[in-house]
């Protein structure tokens, strides 16, 4: 079963929590501080989802999905939006640039998880025992 998860942050303090959350649901977190970046990890790796923060440096993140979405191995691996940006129409624009899902910063760290997992099949989800 894959738990690996691309995370596409570009504040520190931002990656450490979302880590450290995740991690303790023993998922496996590659993390990367740019889009460039994150592109190039997606490219090597296989993430189960893709946790992608929108307001990025040199390459936004509607910009990133949209490239994630070229790559044919990551057709069906959920991009989920984990972003400050809550106007009217904000949501509608990451899920019009490829995003599966849209979670507003600040995240709450009760529910992150349980969040994300809701776009997960259910064998990557952390109560699964098989």
């Amino acid at each position: 079963m894959n738990k690996t998860i691309l995370l596409i942050e570009d504040n520190e303090q931002n990656r450490y929590l979302t880590t450290f959350l995740l991690e303790r649901h023993g998922y496996k977190v590659i993390s990367a501080a740019d889009g460039m970046r994150g592109l190039e990890l997606a490219r090597n790796e296989a993430p189960a989802i893709i946790l992608l923060d929108i307001q990025l440096p040199t390459m936004d993140g509607y910009a990133v999905a949209q490239a994630l979405r070229a790559f044919d191995h990551l057709s069906q691996v959920p991009i989920v939006a984990v972003t400050s940006y809550a106007m009217v129409g904000d949501r509608e624009k990451t899920l019009s640039a490829g995003c599966n899902g849209y979670i507003e910063k600040p995240i709450n760290p009760d529910t992150f998880v349980s969040e994300i997992e809701q776009f997960l099949p259910d064998a990557h989800k952390t109560g699964d025992v098989s």
